[in-house]
């Protein structure tokens, strides 16, 4: 992907470039000069990103059409996915004025169904440290180090290869997104 393909959101302490893919491929929290947790920009995916897009026919690929924008005149990033099936606008978003540095992705259907797939791989230290995942609750919990960070999600997450994935499309309701149905993904540093 370009660098034109990117687009940023902050919250005056760090900030994360996400493509026009759904893929945050650049992140360092919990501020500007700190490591990055996600940094396939510089590498692969498997140097840490979180992804979230739709998935077509059973695979991944490329949504009919892409549009993006930001809310007003702030830095909450809406992309728009239209696939054959039907549209979902992605909300993105890091939360301002609290002692947390926190990032928020909002999956929010739009029209007909989209099967959607969430990808989230984190590599501390610029992508060369895998952490250590634990469950507690509803928290997913990547510790390595002195650095962690917690993920939260309505949506059941399955471990594999040191990711976290669901993509299990028509097969789970959390992922097939209908009209006006809404999922809310966060991961917080603390």
């Amino acid at each position: 992907m370009h660098i034109e393909d990117y687009a940023v959101i902050g919250d005056c302490h760090t900030a994360a470039l996400v493509g026009r893919n759904g893929s945050i491929d650049w992140l360092c929290m919990p501020r500007f000069d700190s490591d990055a947790c996600f940094a396939a920009l510089l590498g692969t995916p498997e140097h840490g990103r979180w992804l979230i897009a739709p998935v077509m026919n059973g695979k991944k690929s490329a949504p009919h059409r892409v549009t993006r924008r930001y809310r007003g005149d702030s830095l909450i990033l809406e992309t728009l996915f239209t696939t054959p099936t039907g549209s979902v606008r992605l909300i993105d978003f890091m939360v301002m004025g609290v002692d947390d540095r926190s990032m928020v992705r909002i999956v929010e259907g739009v029209s007909g169904h989209v099967a959607m797939e969430t990808e989230l791989v984190i590599r501390f230290d610029f992508g060369s440290i895998v952490p250590w995942m634990q469950t507690l609750e509803e928290d997913h919990v990547a510790i390595a180090g002195p650095d962690a960070l917690c993920y939260r999600t309505p949506v059941e997450a399955i471990g594999a290869r040191a990711e976290s994935i669901d993509e299990r499309g028509d097969e789970g309701d959390a992922c097939d997104q209908e009209p006006r149905r809404r999922a809310r993904q966060m991961l917080l540093c603390r």
